[in-house]
Formats: structure tokens, C-alpha cells, sequence
């Protein structure tokens, strides 16, 4: 039995990474085309889908969304001090 979930998890690892790979607009993957990820997300098995992750996924942008802002203090913030 753990040997059929093993491969019942590689293969949907497998397929997602397949389905994430075509979904990417190609100018977002990184260090290959992205006809290069397909063919090695299918060939290559369970090395292929990790070497993608690795290798070849955009970055994605983190939980935030957007730039961080630092924080000051109301008597060095210019906002704060032109609303005076």
C-alpha cells in the first residue's frame, strides 16, 4: 500500500508540474524554453518535475504583493509633518 501512494503522489506531482509548466507565459520560465520543461517534466520522471521547481518556475511574488514600506515616525515622516 505505501508503495501505490508513493507512486499515486509522484504521478500527481508529475501532472501538476506538467499542467503548471504549460499554463507559464514562456517569457516567464527561466533557464530553458518552455518546450525544453515539457519535454523533461515527461522523459525524465520524477527528476524532471523537480529540476522544473528548481530550475525552470518564475518567481513568484510574495505574500505581501507589493514594495514594503518602512515605517517612521510621525516626527520623520514629511507626510505626516505637511499635514501639520
Amino acid at each position: 500500500m505505501p508503495r501505490l501512494l508513493l507512486v499515486f503522489l509522484l504521478a500527481g506531482f508529475t501532472i501538476y508540474s506538467l499542467i503548471d509548466c504549460a499554463r507559464t507565459d514562456e517569457t516567464q520560465v527561466r533557464n530553458l524554453p518552455k518546450w525544453a520543461w515539457i519535454l523533461i517534466i515527461i522523459l525524465i520522471g520524477t527528476l524532471g518535475p523537480i529540476a522544473y521547481w528548481i530550475a525552470g518556475r518564475p518567481k513568484r511574488k510574495g505574500l505581501g504583493g507589493g514594495p514594503k514600506r518602512r515605517i517612521l515616525p510621525p516626527d520623520d515622516d514629511p507626510d505626516f509633518l505637511r499635514k501639520l
